[in-house]
C-alpha cells in the first residue's frame, strides 16, 4: 500500500507560566492510502493537538517538533506557511470537532462551499457550484442546490456536519483528518456520519485520520487504531487485533468500560479506570500510566520502550508480554 502520511517523533509544547506543557511527546505512525487510522483516548491526551499539528494550526504559542512529517512525498517541516495554505483544503482536508460553530454565519453554505475550490483549482463560479451541489447530494442532502443560498444557523446539526463534509471534500483531498465529527450528534446521525465517511472514502481513495474517544465508533470503520495516553501511543495495531488482545493496561481498561451485548448481565457494573492522568507540565520519567495501573512496578518508573508484541501489534509497557497472557485467559 502506498503511504499517504508519515510522522516521525512529533512532539507539541506549549510554554505556560508554571512550565511548558509537554502535549504530545514524541508519537509516530503511518497513514496508507485508503485506510482509516483511528487516534481513541480520553479527553486532553493529545489527539486534537496532533490532528491540528500536522495542519499546522497550532494556536500562536504552541511549538511543533518532530523528526519527519511526509505528506505525498513532500516533507511538512520543510514547507512554509503559504505552501502549507496551499495544502489545507486542497490535498488535505480536516473535518473540525463541532459542526455548531465551524462554518461562519456571516456566509452562506454555497459561499464557504465554493470558496476553497476557485481558490486552490482556479475554476469557474459556476463549476465551483456544481460541485457544491454535487458533494451535497453525495452526503444525502436533498434539494441541494436550494441549500447554497441558506445561512448556517437555518440547518440542524446533522445537516451542518454533512455539509462540513461535502466542504472537506470539495478539491479532493488525499488526506481526510476527522475531529470527532460525531461530537453532539444522536446515535442515529452518528451512524449515518461514520457511514457517509466510509462510503466516501472508498469512492475518493482518501487516507483517513479519524479521532475519537468513542471505542464504539473504532470498531465500525478503523482499519487500525492508536491509543493515546498523556501525550503519546501506548498501543497501536490493526483494530481486531487490539479489540481481541489489549496489550496495555490502559487499552484493557478502556475496553472494561463498554458493556458487550451477549456478555455484560444486566446490572452489573462496569470497569473503571481509578486515579487522574498526570500533569503533563514539565519532564516526565518513565511510564505516564504507572499511577493508575494494577500492574505498576519499580521498574516502570524507568523509561519504556515501544515494542513489537505480534504482526502489526506495537505497545509501550514493560509488563506487556503479563498483560496480554491476561487478556488472553479472560477471553478463553
Amino acid at each position: 500500500m502506498t503511504t499517504t502520511l508519515s510522522v516521525e517523533n512529533l512532539r507539541v509544547s506549549i510554554p505556560l507560566s508554571a512550565g511548558v506543557l509537554h502535549a504530545v511527546r514524541g508519537i509516530s505512525f503511518e497513514v496508507a492510502k485508503g485506510e482509516t487510522l483511528c487516534l481513541v483516548g480520553e479527553s486532553g491526551c493529545g489527539k486534537s493537538l496532533t490532528s491540528l499539528a500536522l495542519m499546522n494550526l497550532l494556536p500562536s504559542r504552541a511549538k511543533r517538533d518532530a523528526d519527519r512529517i511526509e505528506f505525498d512525498g513532500t516533507d511538512l517541516l520543510g514547507v512554509g506557511e503559504r505552501g502549507m495554505a496551499r495544502m489545507r483544503g486542497n490535498s488535505m482536508a480536516m473535518i473540525f470537532q463541532e459542526p455548531m460553530t465551524s462554518l461562519n454565519p456571516a456566509y452562506t453554505i454555497g459561499n464557504q462551499l465554493e470558496e476553497g475550490i476557485r481558490l486552490h483549482k482556479g475554476v469557474s463560479a459556476r463549476e465551483a457550484r456544481e460541485r457544491a451541489v454535487y458533494l451535497l447530494e453525495k452526503v444525502g442532502i436533498t434539494a441541494a442546490a436550494s441549500r447554497l443560498t441558506q445561512y448556517p444557523h437555518q440547518l440542524s446539526g446533522g445537516l451542518r456536519q454533512r455539509v462540513m463534509i461535502a466542504m472537506a471534500l470539495m478539491c479532493g483531498p488525499d488526506l481526510l483528518i476527522c475531529d470527532e465529527p460525531t461530537t453532539a450528534l444522536d446515535v442515529t446521525i452518528q451512524a449515518q456520519i461514520l457511514h457517509l465517511i466510509k462510503d466516501l472514502q472508498r469512492e475518493f481513495d482518501m487516507a483517513v485520520i479519524l479521532i475519537t474517544h468513542d471505542l464504539g465508533v473504532v470498531a465500525r470503520v478503523a482499519d487500525r487504531v492508536a491509543v493515546m495516553y498523556a501525550g503519546e501511543i501506548i498501543e497501536s495495531g490493526d483494530v481486531a487485533e487490539i479489540f481481541s488482545r489489549p496489550t496495555h493496561p490502559y487499552t484493557q481498561g478502556l475496553l472494561n468500560c463498554i458493556p458487550v451485548p451477549g456478555k455484560t448481565r444486566h446490572g452489573e457494573r462496569l470497569g473503571t479506570i481509578p486515579g487522574i492522568v498526570p500533569s503533563m507540565i514539565g519532564e516526565m520519567a518513565g511510564c505516564a500510566f504507572a499511577n493508575r495501573c494494577s500492574y505498576a512496578q519499580d521498574i516502570c518508573q524507568q523509561h519504556v520502550e515501544t515494542h513489537t508484541v505480534a504482526p502489526n501489534h506495537a505497545v509501550r509497557c514493560v509488563r506487556a508480554e503479563q498483560v496480554r497472557t491476561v487478556a488472553a485467559g479472560s477471553l478463553a
